[in-house]
């Protein structure tokens, strides 16, 4: 597989150089100011000691929830100041959900990646809102599309001007209530030429299991991104949370802050062992 071409996160080149591979990681949606402050300097201290390049995710509005009663975070003004203070303090790049195409330029005056949820990963208006911001724009795939269909989506992005485009896969519909993984097509993926992101934590949800919530199995997080940096994935897409079962979404998939250390020592190792070979 050919490398991808280098994007910018802010000042961060992604993949960066030296770098075994790259980490995306946070809670996923901001509870409040200090939550994301605090969590946000926490995951930094984890990936940095382990010499790996961060951006920090977090979300001011997480508008697909299974209930319209649940919790969608502390809205867009509130939810972008923090993530700025979140940019300044920590001095990370950071990454939010983007929703619709009229939030684009507000968000990106915020944050250095702008992210467009799976299952609006065919909007048009919303994919060249974004694009045109000149922002990084990580394009996850829809839960309904193969790695091979995306390349339209990404296209969208790339036509306003703008090639700092990231690919997320994080699984697709099998059946109901699960998604898999297929590992073997990631050269779809990457023929797109933009970086491959692997979310672990997406990919072990069980969409309505839980009636009016998402479920999920974070146990099984540690192998599917192990093999995922295996198969050759350029990043790690994580959420990650200080106590996922208190977690306002998606607590049952989110990783343990406490697991974080361990879980990326085992993914380095693997990431490594395969330059040798």
């Amino acid at each position: 597989m050919n490398p991808p071409k280098p994007v910018l996160a802010g000042e961060l080149v992604l993949p960066s150089k030296g770098a075994p591979l790259f980490v995306i990681a946070g809670p996923c949606v901001i509870e409040s100011a200090a939550h994301a402050l605090e969590t946000a300097e926490a995951v930094a201290a984890i990936v940095r000691a382990r010499g790996l390049p961060l951006v920090f995710k977090s979300s001011y509005d997480k508008a697909n929830r299974s209930s319209g009663k649940s919790f969608r975070g502390i809205g867009m003004e509130k939810g972008l100041a923090a993530l700025a203070e979140v940019r300044r303090k920590v001095r990370v790049p950071v990454l939010t959900d983007v929703h619709l195409p009229d939030e684009a330029k507000a968000a990106a005056e915020a944050v250095d990646v702008l992210q467009i949820p799976a299952f609006l990963c065919r909007q048009t208006d919303l994919l060249v809102a974004c694009g045109e911001t000149g922002r990084c724009v990580n394009v996850k795939k829809g839960q309904f599309l193969s790695p091979a269909e995306m390349g339209g989506a990404l296209e969208k992005v790339r036509a306003t001007g703008n090639s700092n485009v990231l690919v997320t896969e994080r699984g697709t519909f099998f059946g109901y209530g699960r998604l898999v993984v297929d590992f073997s097509a990631l050269p779809d993926l990457r023929a797109h030429g933009a970086p491959c992101v692997f979310d672990a934590t997406h990919s072990v949800q069980r969409p309505g299991a839980l009636g009016d919530r998402t479920g999920g199995d974070r146990e099984r997080v540690p192998y599917l991104a192990r093999a995922a940096v295996a198969a050759g994935f350029d990043g790690l897409f994580l959420e990650v949370h200080p106590d996922p079962d208190r977690a306002p979404s998606d607590g049952p998939n989110m990783v343990r802050l406490d697991a974080l250390g361990a879980l990326l020592d085992e993914c380095v190792a693997i990431a490594r062992a395969l330059r040798r070979t």
